[in-house]
C-alpha cells in the first residue's frame, strides 16, 4: 500500500529526475546534441527530453524530426540548465548543493536500467500525452 501512495505523491519532474540518474548509472544516457542526434538516426533511443528555451530551431526541429520518424517519446523540460543538472552536468559543493551547472539542449536515454516506480510513472505520463 505504501508503494502506491509513493507512485500517486510523484511528480513527473521528479521521475524524470529519478530515471535519468538511473540511465546515467547503468550507462544508457546521451547528453548533447551530436550523441543525441547519433542515437536517435540508429534507432538506440526510448526517450528523449529537450529544453523549451534551446537557442537553435534547427536543432528542436532535427530532434522533433527525428523523435516522429523513429516513433521515440519527446518530453519537452523548460530550462536547459535544469536539463543539465538532471543528467550530471554540475559541479556540486561538499553540502550537495549545485555550484556550477551547464546547459544541456537535450538528452536522450537509450537504456532504462532497472525497473523503477519513476519509470511507470514516466511512460505513463508520455502515453497520456500522445493520446
Amino acid at each position: 500500500m505504501s508503494d502506491e501512495m509513493e507512485i500517486a505523491e510523484m511528480s513527473v519532474v521528479d521521475a524524470l529526475k529519478e530515471v535519468l540518474k538511473k540511465s546515467l548509472i547503468y550507462d544508457g544516457l546521451r547528453r548533447g546534441i551530436h550523441e543525441c542526434a547519433k542515437a536517435l538516426d540508429r534507432r538506440a533511443a526510448r526517450l528523449c527530453c529537450l529544453a523549451k528555451d534551446c537557442d537553435h530551431d534547427e536543432y528542436v526541429k532535427l530532434v522533433q524530426a527525428l523523435c516522429a520518424e523513429n516513433g521515440v517519446h519527446l518530453i519537452m523540460v523548460d530550462q536547459g540548465v535544469e536539463l543539465g543538472e538532471w543528467v550530471g552536468l554540475a559541479k556540486l559543493n561538499p553540502d550537495g548543493s549545485v555550484r556550477k551547472c551547464v546547459k544541456c539542449s537535450c538528452a536522450v536515454v537509450t537504456d532504462f536500467g532497472e525497473d523503477s516506480p519513476a519509470l511507470n510513472v514516466v511512460l505513463n505520463y508520455v502515453k497520456s500525452q500522445q493520446a
